[in-house]
C-alpha cells in the first residue's frame, strides 16, 4: 500500500495496549498526533489514547472500523498475528511492513536472516521434534538453549539443556511446538543498538547501550556503553544493515552479545532483532534529545529524524513489581526521572515503570 501524508491533527493506530503504546501515544500527543489503540485487553494506553478498541485481533469487521479511522497503523509489539497485518496493510499503510515483522517473530526465519546478510549469531539448528532435539544437541553440545520459535520474550519459551538434562521432557515443557537449539555464545556482556529508519531511508542511531538482566528480565540499561570506537562503529552499522535490508520504517532494537577474545579483540554477536521501540531505549525519553518514542512516530509519519544526541551519561533502571512501590523516594531523589505505567497490579516479574538518571558531562 502506497504511503499516506500525516499531518498534526491526523489519526494513527496503534497494535497493542501497553506501556510501549502508552508512551508512543505520549509522544504522539506532544507532536499534535491523536492515537487511536487497538487490543483485545485494556491497558496502559488505553488511558491517554484519543480513541480505544477492544476486539480481537481475529475481528475482522472490527479491523476494518479500526482501519477507517486512521490514517497508518503501527505496533507496540512483535507478536502481532500475521492475518492481523496483512488484513490492515489492505486497507491503510503498516510500519514498519508486515516482511519485517514476520521475519522478527520467529526465531529461526530471523536468523537465517541475519546469516544471510553476513551478520553473526548463536550457532543454531531447527528442532520440530523431540527425536530432532537429540539430534541437534548431539551436534551442538551441551549447554544449550531450546527456544520456541515465536512468543518468547524475557525469559519465557526457552530451557537450558546441561548434562543429564531429559530432552524429551524440555520438548514438552515448551509446548512441544517448532523450536530452535542455539549453541551458548561466551558474552562478556549484553549490548543493543536502538535506531530508527525513515521511509527515505534516513538513518539515525543512539548510542550503544549495555543491558544487565535479572531473572532474564532487563533491569539495567547505561549509555553509552564502555566499548571501543571500532566496536560501537561495528554494532551502528549491523543495526544499519538489517534496517535497510528489511526496508523498515520505525524504530527497531538490535540485541548483541559482546564476546572478548585476548587474541581477537571485541566481537559482536546480534541475539535477536525487535521490530518496536524498546526497553533499553527507555533512557532516550530523559537522556538524548529525542526519545526512541518520538523518533518511531516521526519516522512512521515520514517526518524528518530527530537529534540523537545525548545529554549526558545516562542509567535506566526498571521498576519491576513491588519496587514500584519506593516511587516517593524516588520523587524526591534529586536528577532521578520517575515514569510509571499506570498499572495496578505490581506482581513479581512485572514492569511498572522505570527511573532514569542523567550525569551531566
Amino acid at each position: 500500500m502506497a504511503g499516506v501524508t500525516i499531518e498534526p491533527g491526523d489519526t494513527i493506530g496503534i497494535l497493542g495496549s501497553g506501556q510501549l503504546g502508552r508512551m508512543l501515544a505520549m509522544a504522539a500527543a506532544r507532536l499534535g498526533i491523536r492515537c487511536h489503540i487497538f487490543c483485545p485487553d485494556s491497558g496502559p494506553a488505553f488511558d491517554v489514547a484519543a480513541g480505544q478498541t477492544r476486539a480481537a485481533y481475529d475481528d475482522d469487521e472490527a479491523l476494518a472500523a479500526f482501519a477507517a479511522r486512521v490514517k497508518l497503523v503501527t505496533y507496540e509489539f512483535e507478536n502481532v498475528p500475521s492475518h492481523t497485518a496483512e488484513f490492515l496493510a489492505q486497507r491503510v499503510p503498516v510500519l514498519p511492513n508486515p516482511r519485517a515483522l514476520a521475519i522478527t517473530q520467529d526465531r529461526l526465519t530471523e536468523k537465517r536472516f541475519l546469516n544471510d546478510l553476513g551478520i553473526p549469531t548463536a550457532p543454531f539448528l531447527d528442532v520440530v521434534d523431540a527425536a530432532g532435539l537429540a539430534r541437534a544437541v548431539a551436534q551442538l553440545g551441551r549447554p544449550s538453549i531450546l527456544k520456541t520459535r515465536r512468543f518468547g520474550y524475557d525469559g519465557k519459551g526457552q530451557a537450558m539443556i546441561r548434562e543429564g538434562s531429559d530432552l524429551a521432557a524440555i520438548f514438552q515443557s515448551l509446548g512441544g511446538s517448532p523450536s530452535i537449539l542455539e549453541g551458548v555464545v561466551p558474552f562478556s556482556r549484553e549490548l543493543s543498538v536502538v535506531a530508527a529508519r525513515g521511509p527515505d531511508g534516513a538513518f539515525e542511531a543512539y548510542a550503544l547501550s549495555e543491558n544487565q538482566h535479572e531473572h532474564h528480565i532487563l533491569s539495567v540499561t547505561t549509555a553509552p556503553a564502555e566499548v571501543t570506537s571500532a566496536t560501537a562503529e561495528a554494532a551502528r552499522s549491523m543495526t544499519a544493515k538489517i534496517a535497510e535490508a528489511l526496508d523498515y520504517v520505525g524504530v527497531l532494537a538490535v540485541e548483541m552479545f559482546l564476546v572478548e577474545d585476548a587474541g581477537k579483540g571485541e566481537t559482536l554477536i546480534v541475539n535477536e532483532i525487535a521490530p518496536r521501540v524498546h526497553n533499553s531505549g527507555h533512557w532516550t525519553t530523559d537522556g538524548a534529545v529525542t526519545s526512541q518514542f518520538e523518533q518511531h512516530i516521526r519516522a512512521i509519519c515520514g517526518w524528518p529524524l530527530g537529534s540523537t544526541a545525548m545529554h549526558g551519561s545516562v542509567e535506566m533502571r526498571n521498576l519491576i513489581g513491588p519496587d514500584v512501590h519506593a516511587w516517593r523516594e524516588l520523587l524526591v531523589e534529586p536528577g532521578a526521572c520517575l515514569h510509571l505505567y499506570g498499572k495496578h497490579d505490581a506482581r513479581a516479574g512485572r514492569k511498572m515503570g522505570h527511573v532514569t538518571r542523567v550525569r551531566k558531562p
